[in-house]
């Protein structure tokens, strides 16, 4: 059985880490910095941070604090988070980040993502699609500012993977996020046949069966994690976990 990656979803309001839930309601968590050196302990496969307001207070990324995170980080470390030209992705590569994650930017201006993909490789490119049910009508993907992109799923994920040429999609469910109440394994399983890209899914995660349903039952080739990093049970408080390799791996 082929391992599967397992990741912190890090939130950060540039201050600090937060936890959301449903992408509401940010909690404060702790400083980045600390919570990084405890994953190195950990040794944890991936890290995942996404500034959840850079793009909303349309700022640039702060690339000094990102590059004092990237230098203590001895995993691969993916951001995300008001990237929004050429030179914002070279100066994040440069400084030690490995794959950018880009969500905002697809809606903006996808050439950007094009130029970078051509330059630097699929793979150092995530597309996050950001997706929920609405009032009316199937899941869909939304927009950073709220908006219901004109894509169904299944179309913008084949978007993002065959026309952007993005190497990976993080699927996030934005109904399930700080849930505790596992991932959306339908629409995750439905994107997974759509694309021929590693997909990481996140929003929802509780507890070990979560995971080991979404990477070996659904098939998932990565899941990310945030509640369950960061807490030590639902309602408790802060305490920067992150399960064995051992209890997650389906015998």
């Amino acid at each position: 059985m082929a391992l599967k990656r397992i990741m912190p979803c890090l939130l950060y309001d540039g201050v600090g880490l937060v936890k959301t839930v449903k992408f509401k309601n940010p909690s404060y968590i702790g400083d980045p910095i600390n919570a990084i050196k405890i994953y190195n302990e950990k040794e944890v496969d991936e890290l995942i941070l996404i500034d959840i307001n850079a793009s909303k207070q349309k700022r640039k990324p702060n690339f000094d604090k990102i590059a004092d995170m990237a230098s203590e980080a001895f995993m691969p470390f993916a951001y995300g988070g008001g990237v929004k030209t050429f030179d914002d992705f070279a100066t994040l590569y440069k400084i030690g980040i490995e794959k950018v994650v880009v969500n905002a930017l697809i809606q903006e201006n996808p050439e950007v993502i094009k130029k970078v993909v051509a330059h630097y490789g699929a793979q150092a490119v995530v597309a996050c699609i950001d997706f929920k049910k609405p009032l009316f009508g199937a899941k869909a993907p939304y927009s950073y500012i709220g908006h219901k992109i004109k894509q169904d799923l299944s179309e913008y994920a084949r978007y993002l993977a065959n026309d952007l040429g993005v190497g990976e999609l993080m699927l996030y469910s934005v109904d399930n996020d700080g849930t505790w109440e596992g991932f959306d394994n339908e629409i995750i399983k439905r994107l997974i046949h759509e694309v021929e890209v590693p997909v990481i899914a996140c929003g929802g995660c509780g507890n070990i069966d979560h995971l080991k349903t979404v990477l070996y039952d659904v098939n998932a080739n990565a899941a990310a994690i945030g509640s369950m990093a960061v807490y030590s049970k639902k309602g408790m408080g802060v305490l920067i976990n992150f399960p064995s390799r051992e209890s997650v791996i389906k015998e």
